[in-house]
């Protein structure tokens, strides 16, 4: 069994990183050491999140998914819910998240099968339960994010995101210099997707 321990923050600006050291002692109380750490600033509320698939590409049965809450592995709609569960049940990954004591037998020696199929029941029934309150929380922030915004747009007030200039500065720098992805990503923190924009604005202001 090895543990792969999961980070996620949903932009650019938030340290997806935060966590790892409470992970790693929770590990290591149980006298368990983390094998891989996948790491990526991506949104739980969609489902195409490339390194929470390497993870899973990468286990085997058996094998911990460690998180520090379950809303960074889901704020997903019903739908794509049930189409990670499959994946999960399908690799025979078990989920262990901090914030859910009733997941924390998963991380512990293999028990015998009804009492490992107690546990199974209980843990998938309490992370249905958490990872739909992380989705009506995302959706309510969402709602009030809009609200807010339209007020701002309605009183002239709103002026979007502000723009990390010398962080993407440097990052369309590395990209000129033909650095790969993955290290700009390790050495940034930046998502995929930031990097995909700022190579288009490159591209773009190269053809100028």
């Amino acid at each position: 069994m090895f543990v792969r321990a999961y980070l996620r923050a949903s932009t650019d600006e938030q340290d997806a990183s935060r966590a790892r050291a409470d992970l790693d002692r929770f590990a290591s109380e149980r006298g368990l050491a983390v094998a891989a750490w996948y790491v990526e600033n991506e949104s739980g509320a969609k489902l195409k999140r490339p390194e929470l698939f390497r993870l899973l590409s990468d286990a085997k049965p058996g094998d911990v998914l460690l998180i520090e809450q379950v809303d960074r592995l889901s704020r997903l709609n019903a739908a794509d819910w049930e189409r990670l569960k499959r994946e999960l049940r399908e690799r025979q990954v078990r989920v262990v998240a901090l914030d859910l004591p009733t997941s924390w037998m998963m991380a512990g020696k293999d028990h015998d099968a009804f009492t490992a199929r107690m546990f199974d029941a209980i843990n998938g029934m309490m992370l249905d339960m958490l990872a739909a309150v992380a989705r009506k929380d995302y959706e309510d922030r969402r709602r009030r994010q809009s609200q807010g915004i339209a007020k701002a747009k309605a009183n002239g007030s709103y002026r979007g995101r502000k723009e990390d200039a010398d962080r993407n500065a440097g990052i369309m720098a590395m990209l000129k210099r033909g650095v790969p992805w993955s290290q700009i990503v390790a050495s940034t923190g930046a998502s995929r997707s930031t990097l995909a924009r700022l190579a288009k604005r490159a591209v773009t202001s190269a053809a100028r």
